[in-house]
């Protein structure tokens, strides 16, 4: 993904603070976004010439114009040399310029300016009057140089606006309020973000990072599909000198602190309501003082010439070995103590060939590797050799011990990405760049359960069997798998961009497509065993119904029997096109006009069509303003709109046969495996949404007229110099979610509304689908079949017609200043503080209380009841949020370094039911923005505690190895602040009154205090 950026020749005028910020840093011009280049700009006597030559002897020469003005397009990131010549002898020259992706560096010759202003590249701060996107660039030095761990996102949370999303998504971020599936990731210009839910993305080997861009808004209309923020990385490549080296890296057992215990929650209980188990209340959920993990990694790299000034590679590989201890919780299907090992592979290689110094060539190749193993190892069934290994032994809570070994039914899995991306640059006039990247991602994600049986269901809440059943102690089985996976589920993507870049005057004109195929197999779930689960409750009031279609148990113990399946294949098309002119207005106005046209199309497994969205526009304007004309202050704007595609993990439960029932059952007996015996049935079996493995007819299982979600941004700011060493400024941003999608599942609503239009519901299929994806808030337009097969009638439903009294809300706004010292090579800081807010009624495309991952399938939407009372703070709001890092060399050997995180807690949520008659109108259970039969909208129960985080570090390097040799200590939390980052939301059982003993318990807590110690050499 190439953006080749032609700044308008005579329209950059610089002072003499603006030539000595040129020669010193080099000043970013205009971004681009994802990008895998930059720019050289500046100003020198007219009638010269300017030659860039990169470290991979990449030669580019062009002439000054009469306005004494040049510009030099499309560059490799690297360090260049940059020359200017007069009748072709050299006059002058920077040595070791910098650039930087994404930018245009300005690197000036300006004999009367550098004769009354020293140049010291060390010492001034840039300011880049030429953007007006909002971005951090962390370069591989920063990574050197800063205690930071090793992950993408964990170099994104440096970035202001920037938090760490529901631990339900593992490492998954949030971006100014968005929720953790709306972002982008890209290696070397291609989508590297995860292909079937978005959540999430593949990162290079650490050692392999040259730069990483994160976006936080305001990017160009070359780039889109992200209503969040982007990560970019850019890998290294090879150059005309060898460079070779490696670390070890060493987070030992023995310095991690211990983690804290969780309890359950003692609250006291309105009157009319009570816990399930009254004794549980306060005592111990989860012992975890045990629960800690061990990590070695070994990387290494290689890189140099394959033919001098011509052809170049870069190898790099890593191989990381966690080892750990997990203590079950004492309601587990199993009180089980696992040891565990994982292991984690990535490579990277890239071959770079400058063919002529006109045309370029590069290939990149990215392997990731994850073998898993949950369960006993087993060669004997022919477990991976490579594969993880766990183990799992008896725990008792009564002594705090592990026993013996369990037999548990272990799962081997093992997660493959593979890459592959070429892309050709070429210079076809000194005014015409064009570039063109193709890149293919294969993700195999191969499981296999040997020794799993068709006997042994997956148990709930053991601790809830009737003790006259089971002697007073929980009776369980070796089914530790609850949900399995298909053997041979995977995903194939291919994409193609080609870019077009013409300088025209005072106009850089650029045109291009953007174009994606996605297709996933057998992806989903089913229930492990005998195809169902069994969960296990008590009730406080057994002459109450269950729900509305179960009868009353008539004693308080009873079993509840879910079935769930939702395995299919699917495939996406995202096709885009669009135009920008970046015009450099005047000597001191930047004005970036764009436009960008997206379609997006979602298949079944039946490659039927059921989402076309075409025609979605996107404007983009920018605009920057130099208010001095000599780079102090910058005055810059933002205004654009941003779609977000539908992912192809959408068809699941959605537009392809799923089943999903509950039926419940008293019960005079358990087995010897745990399962219930002596059933009566309550009632029948129920799926709430319709979900009863029929394949749903793909042109009624969405609006007609359905939009794609989309956001408009605002961003207003400015960036100031203070002296010779400092940068400040400040920033306000607004979000607006316009569109949404999620899905409706009350199809009552469409059946009142076919009533009152004329149309008979009993000749027409209302139930199939079960749910059909809308835009929230606006009128859908919907196909209802005839059930004589005679066709479709139109039905358009409003938000009205459904029962909402709103439509899809989410705001997000946040006010952020800094303070930024640049390495000067010795010493750097950043200090940021955010106040932001994000409400509103929807989160996004998941919903982060509960942890659902059914993109834009969340259970919000489904019907009326569960909006009632739903516009609060969203999950992702954090008030307030300081980060601060830096770097300090006390002398030439030892360097010590730090990072800072303070923000506020999330947002706490309370789900139960409605107060009485109807306190379960829709089935759904504790789901509602109810709180002890009060209203409670989101962020009404208050907020998580503060996390406070401090990272310290220290590197040696000596002298006497020519400080190729290091020699690290990184402490993460140094205060050991453990605290939990987000609580149990569902308030009640699935009786209503009988609170669950984990409402409110910590479900995901900071990690305590560890060391890392590193060894690296780099020759």
């Amino acid at each position: 993904m190439v953006k080749h950026d032609l700044i308008g020749a005579g329209n950059y005028r610089r002072h003499a603070l603006a030539a000595a910020l040129a020669i010193s840093f080099g000043f970013a011009g205009v971004a681009m976004a994802q990008s895998t280049t930059g720019s050289f700009v500046g100003q020198a006597p007219a009638g010269d010439s300017v030659t860039v030559t990169s470290e991979t002897g990449l030669t580019r020469d062009v002439p000054v114009d009469s306005t004494g003005h040049y510009h030099i397009n499309n560059m490799p990131v690297g360090t260049y040399t940059v020359q200017l010549k007069k009748d072709g002898s050299v006059v002058d020259t920077r040595n070791g310029v910098s650039l930087n992706v994404g930018v245009s560096t300005d690197v000036s010759f300006v004999p009367k300016t550098l004769n009354t202003v020293t140049v010291n590249a060390n010492s001034i701060p840039q300011i880049d009057v030429a953007s007006v996107d909002s971005r951090s660039v962390i370069t591989s030095k920063d990574l050197a140089r800063l205690p930071l761990g090793r992950t993408a996102e964990a170099i994104a949370l440096l970035a202001p606006g920037v938090n760490q999303g529901s631990g339900f998504f593992n490492n998954a971020l949030s971006f100014g309020g968005g929720s953790a599936s709306e972002n982008a990731y890209y290696i070397n210009g291609f989508s590297s973000s995860n292909p079937l839910s978005n959540l999430g993305g593949v990162g290079l080997p650490y050692g392999a990072i040259d730069q990483q861009e994160t976006y936080t808004g305001g990017y160009a209309a070359k780039y889109g599909r992200s209503d969040g923020g982007v990560i970019n990385q850019i890998g290294k490549r090879g150059t005309n000198e060898w460079h070779f080296g490696g670390q070890v890296i060493w987070e030992p057992r023995f310095a991690e602190s211990d983690p804290v215990n969780r309890n359950y929650a003692n609250m006291t209980l309105p009157a009319g309501y009570s816990y399930a188990q009254p004794g549980l209340a306060g005592t111990l959920y989860q012992y975890r003082r045990n629960d800690k993990q061990w990590r070695t990694v070994y990387d290494a790299y290689i890189g140099g010439p394959l033919i001098k000034d011509k052809l170049f590679f870069f190898l790099a590989a890593e191989s990381e070995k966690v080892e750990g201890r997990s203590t079950n919780n004492v309601d587990a299907a199993q009180a089980a103590y696992l040891k565990y090992t994982n292991k984690l592979q990535k490579f990277y290689g890239k071959v770079d060939w400058n063919i002529t110094d006109n045309h370029l060539l590069e290939l990149s190749h990215i392997v990731n590797k994850e073998p898993g193993d949950a369960g006993n190892p087993d060669p004997a069934n022919n477990s991976p050799a490579e594969a993880s290994s766990a183990q799992y032994y008896a725990f008792n809570y009564n002594t705090l011990k592990a026993g013996g070994p369990l037999n548990v039914y272990p799962t081997w899995s093992k997660d493959t990405t593979t890459l592959d991306i070429i892309k050709y640059t070429g210079y076809i006039t000194q005014d015409l760049t064009v570039s063109a990247t193709y890149g293919r991602n294969k993700t195999t994600n191969f499981t296999q359960y040997p020794g799993l049986n068709s006997v042994d269901a997956f148990l709930i809440n053991n601790g809830q069997q009737n003790p006259a059943y089971n002697g007073g102690t929980p009776i369980t089985n070796n089914n530790a798998t609850r949900l399995i996976s298909s053997p041979d589920a995977m995903t194939r993507t291919h994409g193609l961009r080609l870019d077009v870049d013409y300088h025209l005057g005072s106009h850089d004109l650029s045109v291009g497509i953007d174009n994606m195929y996605y297709h996933a197999a057998n992806q989903g779930q089913l229930t492990s065993g005998p195809g169902y689960t069994w969960a296990y409750f008590i009730t406080k009031t057994p002459l109450s119904p269950i729900n509305s279609f179960s009868a009353a148990p008539g004693t308080p113990y009873y079993v509840r029997q879910r079935i769930f399946h939702d395995a299919t294949s699917m495939s996406v098309t995202q096709k885009a096109y669009y135009l920008e002119d970046k015009w450099q207005v005047n000597d001191r106005w930047l004005v970036d006009i764009g436009l960008r046209n997206d379609k997006f199309d979602n298949y079944n497994n039946s490659e039927q069509a059921y989402v076309r969205e075409g025609n979605q526009w996107a404007p983009r304007l920018g605009a920057s303003w130099d208010v001095f004309g000599d780079s102090s202050l910058k005055v810059y704007a933002n205004l654009g709109r941003y779609y977000l595609a539908l992912p192809s993990s959408v068809a699941i439960r959605g537009a392809s046969a799923s089943t999903y029932t509950n039926q419940y059952f008293t019960y005079t007996g358990i087995a010897a495996n745990g399962t219930p015996t002596g059933l009566t049935a309550l009632g029948p079996a129920r799926s709430s949404d319709n979900e009863y493995g029929v394949t749903p007819d793909p042109k009624t299982f969405t609006a007609t007229n359905l939009r794609a979600e989309y956001q408009d941004e605002l961003i207003l700011g400015f960036d100031k110099t203070l002296g010779s060493s400092w940068t400040t400024g400040a920033k306000f941003t607004l979000r607006r979610l316009e569109s949404a999608i999620d899905d409706v599942c009350d199809m009552s609503k469409l059946q009142a509304k076919m009533q009152s239009i004329g149309l008979d519901p009993t000749l027409y299929n209302t139930t199939q689908p079960g749910c059909r994806l809308i835009n929230p808030g606006q009128s859908n337009d919907f196909l209802v079949s005839r059930l004589d097969g005679s066709g479709y009638s139109k039905v358009t439903m409003t938000k009205s017609d459904w029962g909402f009294a709103d439509g899809a809300k989410r705001k997000y706004y946040a006010l952020n200043a800094y303070l930024e010292h640049p390495f000067d090579g010795k010493w750097q800081a950043r200090l940021d503080y955010t106040f932001s807010r994000s409400y509103g009624n929807t989160e996004g495309q998941v919903l982060s209380n509960i942890g659902q991952t059914d993109v834009s399938k969340t259970q919000d939407w489904d019907a009326a009841a569960i909006m009632a009372n739903s516009n609060g703070i969203l999950f992702n709001d954090r008030t307030h949020q300081i980060k601060a890092y830096g770097a300090y060399a006390i002398t030439n050997e030892w360097m010590v370094s730090g990072r800072v995180l303070l923000t506020s807690g999330a947002p706490k949520s309370c789900m139960g039911y409605f107060p009485p008659p109807n306190q379960d109108p829709i089935n759904y259970g504790s789901a509602y923005h109810y709180c002890f039969g009060q209203p409670s909208a989101p962020g009404a129960a208050g907020r998580m505690p503060w996390n406070q985080r401090v990272d310290l570090g220290v590197m040696y390097r000596p002298m006497f190895a020519q400080q190729k040799l290091a020699f690290g200590l990184d402490v993460f939390n140094v205060l050991n602040r453990q605290v939990p980052t987000q609580w149990s939301a569902t308030s009640e059982s699935s009786s209503p009154g009988t609170v669950l003993n984990t409402f409110g318990n910590g479900m995901f807590y900071t990690q305590p205090r560890y060391v890392r110690l590193s060894v690296s050499y780099d020759y």
